[in-house]
């Protein structure tokens, strides 16, 4: 695991091809606002949902404030996945001025 700022994954999202970027909230969480383009994945899901993802390329993982997406990082790093933890969450996304998506 890699800790990243969001003003990095922000750098990555204005990137081609856009990253993968999994949000480990509850779905209700997600719906009010989330990264955009973060698929969500609820961190207790996580480990049956593993195959949904691109082992291929980096999974950066975010959730409200950086403590949930350490621990998916964790599950996802054992099991041979390449992770990016965004420090602070989606809470340091919205400080940091960044939009969300709401679904």
């Amino acid at each position: 695991m890699v800790e990243e700022t969001v003003q990095e994954l922000a750098s990555a999202l204005a990137a081609h091809p856009a990253p993968q970027v999994v949000d480990v909230r509850e779905p209700h969480e997600h719906a009010a606002g989330h990264v955009p383009g973060a698929r969500p994945v609820p961190l207790g899901q996580l480990a049956s949902r593993v195959d949904e993802l691109d082992r291929s390329r980096v999974v950066h993982v975010v959730c409200a404030s950086g403590n949930r997406s350490r621990v998916a990082c964790a599950l996802l790093d054992a099991r041979g996945f390449r992770t990016r933890n965004v420090d602070g969450g989606t809470a340091a996304w919205l400080r940091a001025g960044h939009a969300v998506e709401a679904s």
